[in-house]
């Protein structure tokens, strides 16, 4: 009863603590998830020992978890992403999270075969858990809102939210090369299915339930003046029923998810045009009674925009939440000092400064790219609670024993060292091509 009543107590501590200092960070070379990382350490077992949250022990609990995290920041992410799918600007996204992905897990798979004699498989695995980049740890560099036109923010923003999807292959490779999954003489199951179907119909299946649900609402808003209100209710329903399907289908439930929220999204748009809905800034701006609101929700113009603003801001808080989450609980793990040692340590430095820019130059070859838009993109690979769900993947699907503790080092570490590095540069780099990028607009 004891150690309940303090998890209260630093849960507490520890919201109120962010949301008063949530403005001052922001304006420093800070992130939230440094601080999230550093309480994790503070109550692992080294430390204080109120969380001993253990990867081997613990594991199909904090896939789970992870889980739930990386769905619903998918679901955010496609909802930011007002860009029509045949946009020039998806292209940068698309090489990111397929050559770019493909190289990346080629590069680490390669490193530590060569440098460690693991087999190919326990390679591959390692490579397909630390490849994608994450769309929670990384919203400072993603697009700020549906209208941010920046290139360098979608091209970011779309690369984390499409390899949560397209590293599952390579992922399900690993496995298979081990014995733990079934590939097919000759690869032609995985290719067939891990490869083709699965990607295919996760992002059809999405597509056609965010169409669809998001029509259903505004038909039934803007016609009868029905299904006001609970829009937290219909960004729920919409990621379960997104996932859950996609998963009964054997396609990719986090490429469902995210393509359900740019369907959403895209029958927003084409209800609501181009231009940005005053609408939209009343609620982002000023606080609506409850009559306002729900006139501007069944009102036949404003009703779109205000569905999806809904819908995106309720999930903006879960995704914060899922951040925290998870970012203390890793925080935790790291603490354990059997962890880390100068064996995992040396893929950080080789990931962050060789293979990542090697791999986003080759995935970019012939884009029209600046040059430090292929700097930054090459830098910003954050690594976060996407790696941590493909390592639990891999735990719960009978890793061998003999890898295990390599493999959840190599994960933490790029994890933990990410946050640090990506978090201390980003705000000083991210303000300082925002004013770059203003000058230029300013020029033209």
């Amino acid at each position: 009863m004891e150690s309940v009543s303090i998890w209260f107590v630093v849960a507490g501590a520890l919201f109120i603590s962010m949301a008063l200092a949530g403005s001052m960070i922001a304006r420093l070379p800070l992130t939230p998830a440094m601080l999230y990382l550093g309480i994790g350490m503070l109550l692992g077992p080294q430390v204080s020992g109120l969380v001993r949250a253990d990867a081997l022990t613990h594991a199909p609990v904090l896939e789970r978890m992870a889980e739930i995290a990386v769905i619903v920041s998918l679901f955010t992410a496609g909802l930011k992403l007002r860009v029509p799918v045949l946009d020039r600007r998806w292209l940068l996204a698309v090489r990111l999270a397929t050559l770019s992905m493909a190289v990346t897990v080629a590069l680490v798979a390669t490193a530590v075969v060569v440098g460690l004699g693991f087999p190919w498989g326990i390679g591959i695995i390692i490579g397909a858990v630390l490849a994608p980049t994450d769309p929670v740890l990384a919203s400072d560099v993603q697009v700020e809102h549906p209208f941010d036109e920046d290139r360098l923010r979608f091209g970011l923003t779309g690369e984390a939210s499409l390899n949560d999807g397209t590293a599952f292959p390579f992922l399900m490779l690993g496995l298979g090369l081990l014995g733990l999954h079934d590939l097919g003489d000759g690869l032609w199951r995985w290719v067939a299915v891990d490869v083709l179907w699965a990607t295919a119909a996760g992002l059809a299946i999405g597509g056609a339930l965010g169409t669809g649900v998001g029509q259903l609402v505004l038909y039934l808003r803007r016609t009868h003046k029905e299904a006001v209100g609970l829009d937290d209710f219909l960004a729920l329903g919409l990621i379960a029923l997104a996932y859950g399907i996609a998963l009964v289908c054997h396609a990719y439930g986090f490429l469902a998810v995210f393509a359900a929220g740019l369907a959403l999204r895209r029958v927003e748009r084409l209800a609501s045009g181009l231009e940005r809905k005053p609408v939209v800034e009343t609620l982002e701006h000023s606080g609506q009674a409850t009559n306002t609101t729900e006139e501007l929700a069944t009102d036949p113009e404003n009703a779109p925009a205000y569905m999806a603003h809904a819908v995106l801001t309720f999930n903006e808080q879960l995704e914060r939440i899922g951040e925290v989450v998870i970012v203390l609980v890793v925080g935790a793990m790291l603490s354990s000092s059997d962890l880390l040692s100068w064996n995992v340590l040396w893929l950080v430095p080789l990931l962050f400064l060789a293979i990542r820019p090697v791999s986003v130059a080759i995935g970019l070859v012939g884009s029209d790219a600046s040059r430090r838009e292929h700097g930054l993109i090459g830098w910003f690979g954050i690594r976060g609670i996407g790696s941590v769900y493909y390592l639990m993947f891999a735990l719960n699907r009978g890793l061998p024993d003999a890898f295990t503790k390599p493999v959840i080092g190599f994960t933490l570490s790029i994890i933990a060292c990410s946050i640090v590095v990506h978090g201390v540069t980003v705000t000083p780099l991210m303000n300082r091509w925002g004013r770059k990028s203003d000058t230029a607009a300013g020029t033209t």
